[in-house]
């Protein structure tokens, strides 16, 4: 259940369809909880009383910030985040949604969940301890999950005496590593989330940065042209066939735009039948509109009666994704059985699912050293491999590079209905 706050922030991005997904990731103890308040206070996203609450349980000079995202005592007690909580806020500019990913190695797979759909990852590096094996790992990860923007905040720089040194060999050492992982876009901050410089403001100690503050950057990064409006995705949700008097031949498909633009009057491709007909109307959930893009959640009415039904795929018939029944992608296992060879498995691609068996595992990735390990057997707990399957009935598909939502796909056990993988559909590299 969400809070009001969040909805009506939700509710204010999406009229003015400007929403920043955020994923953030760091290692233990760089100080990711507390910018996540330092943002959440200073953009006013929480209510006087709970940072009150908050500053009677801070001990010392500061106002702990990190207690307003380590909501669980328990959790807190025992030093670990867990799981992807999401927080929103917003700023006259923007909204936010805020997936916090917990930092620790076993996981992998929820820094996987939180990124898989980020416009952005934020990676706290401690200035310190610089670039770590972790920051390394979270880097991969982002690219691997090609989020677009890569913001490196290196924290707790009061530590460091503000040091331009210490910024710039972390810096330049990142710099190196993302050039290697194809990172389309990397900014580096300098920032103390604990005092708030350069979170928000700009700070005077440290007057040889000149680039953008935290929020700033995230104010004015450019997510719309990230977003895939060329390929043309409608899987359909839900068909509306209202059992009323006055709508007893309203017919509609109902469902989120993957991506692409729908206009009235465009001829579109049902798949999997391959039939054709023409748009005859699009309604939103405040009344018709001209055109549907992603992420809207739309209904669309068809020209013709056409046998439609949940699983299946609009798109436009000369820019069809590929059918397939062979797949080939990159899988993060996220249970503690492992995924080997011959075992049958569930593959839910956006709203289809189909049954299906692991063909082979071409090779286990190490995601601290990049290596392929080609004669592993098994994928365990958070490891990510190549892995080959054949599914039982043609799935839809785009490369993930390409599209990141049709380009992806989860794997459930048949026997517990648990999600107990994630799969990219990218080239063999």
């Amino acid at each position: 259940m969400h809070s009001p706050v969040a909805e009506h922030a939700v509710e204010l991005a999406t009229a003015r369809k400007d929403i920043v997904r955020i994923a953030t990731a760091g290692s233990v103890d760089d100080g990711k909880s507390t910018l996540i308040g330092r943002l959440l206070y200073d953009s006013k996203a929480i209510f006087e009383d709970q940072y009150e609450a908050v500053a009677r349980a801070s001990k010392g000079d500061h106002v702990d910030l990190a207690l307003l995202t380590d909501g669980l005592r328990a959790e807190r007690e025992q030093g670990i985040t867990i799981d992807v909580a999401y927080r929103y806020f917003a700023t006259p500019r923007r909204t936010f949604i805020l997936a916090d990913t917990p930092g620790h190695v076993q996981y992998t797979r929820n820094m996987v969940t939180g990124a898989s759909t980020a416009d952005l990852a934020i990676v706290l590096v401690d200035a310190r301890k610089g670039m770590v094996e972790q920051s390394r790992r979270h880097a991969f990860l982002a690219s691997l999950l090609r989020v677009p923007h890569l913001v490196v905040a290196v924290n707790k720089m009061d530590l460091v005496g503000w040091s331009e040194e210490v910024f710039d060999t972390i810096a330049d050492e990142f710099s190196a590593f993302a050039a290697k992982l194809s990172v389309p876009d990397l900014t580096v901050v300098p920032i103390s989330a604990l005092h708030g410089d350069n979170v928000v403001t700009h700070s005077a100690n440290a007057p040889w940065y000149e680039g953008p503050t935290l929020l700033h950057h995230l104010e004015h990064v450019h997510v719309a042209s990230d977003r895939n409006l060329t390929d043309a995705r409608f899987p359909v949700q839900y068909v509306v066939r209202p059992q009323t008097e006055e709508h007893h031949d309203y017919r509609g498909y109902a469902g989120t735009v993957a991506s692409g633009v729908f206009r009235t009057g465009d001829e579109v491709q049902v798949l999997p039948s391959g039939l054709t007909t023409t748009i005859a109307g699009i309604d939103g959930p405040r009344g018709p509109v001209d055109e549907a893009f992603s992420p809207m959640a739309v209904t669309l009415r068809l020209a013709d009666d056409l046998d439609v039904s949940r699983g299946d795929l609009v798109a436009k018939p000369e820019n069809a994704p590929t059918a397939t029944q062979d797949l080939d992608a990159l899988v993060c296992w996220m249970a503690d059985e492992p995924l080997r060879p011959r075992q049958r498995i569930a593959v839910k691609h956006t709203t289809r699912t189909v049954r299906a068996m692991v063909k082979e595992l071409a090779y286990r990735l190490d995601v601290n050293t990049l290596h392929r390990d080609r004669e592993a057997t098994e994928l365990g707990l958070n490891d990510i491999g190549r892995v080959r399957l054949r599914v039982t009935q043609p799935l839809f598909v785009d490369d993930y590079t390409r599209n990141r939502s049709t380009g992806r796909f989860i794997l459930v056990d048949e026997a517990t209905n648990a999600t107990v993988g994630a799969g990219m559909l990218t080239p063999a590299g």
